[in-house]
């Protein structure tokens, strides 16, 4: 599949603009139609390193998942050194960051029953490795962007491990990843709308 950039809206709002000073004869530009970038020399295709340097989700099957590893032992000083500033040592929090870890096992979505209950990694994502991808792309707010793979699996490991959903010593990897069942997962309903009154 072929990508492209184009400063479309700002041709649209340049060409729209202009019909509205010729007066209303001109049916040069009709509404909602989109005149072409290249007539208007604007834009150009993105580079395939462009794309590259944004093209970058995982989603929740794990499709996009880098090369790499890590543990939650990796992923401890990388953690305390990049993150726990925020959301605190054992990632509990540093107000107003959120929470990262905290659930009573056996009850991975306590929303209904207690308003109170703060939504953390551990009670509420529904996928492992969409948290992966949430890290990777922005995460440490200082700096997104910036953590190796490896890194970034390690942290996710001992997210994961803090929360009781792995073991410590579990790898996580483009494989094992994909395959960890977070606990809020079936609470969750896979959004299947196709629009109308079939919107539930």
């Amino acid at each position: 599949m072929r990508r492209h950039a184009w400063l479309g809206g700002a041709a649209l709002g340049v060409a729209l603009a202009a019909g509205a000073c010729k007066g209303g004869d001109d049916n040069s530009v009709r509404e909602g139609a989109m005149p072409p970038s290249a007539s208007l020399g604007l834009g150009r295709p993105a580079s395939a390193q462009e794309l590259a340097t944004v093209d970058r989700d995982v989603n929740p099957a794990g499709v996009g998942l880098p090369a790499g590893q890590g543990t939650a032992a990796t992923g401890t000083k990388v953690y305390l050194t990049r993150c726990a500033s925020c959301h605190g040592v054992k990632g509990e929090g540093v107000p107003p960051n959120p929470a990262l870890v905290g659930r009573i096992p056996g009850d991975s979505f306590p929303f209904g029953a207690d308003v109170r209950a703060v939504r953390t990694v551990g009670n509420y994502w529904p996928y492992a490795t969409t948290l992966y991808d949430y890290i990777r792309r922005a995460m440490p707010i200082d700096s997104p962007g910036s953590l190796a793979p490896d890194e970034i699996y390690g942290v996710v490991a001992f997210i994961l491990a803090e929360n009781g959903i792995i073991r410590h010593e579990e790898v996580m990897d483009a494989t094992t990843l994909p395959n960890v069942t977070m606990p809020a997962r079936e609470r969750f309903v896979v959004d299947d709308r196709r629009g109308g009154r079939e919107v539930r």
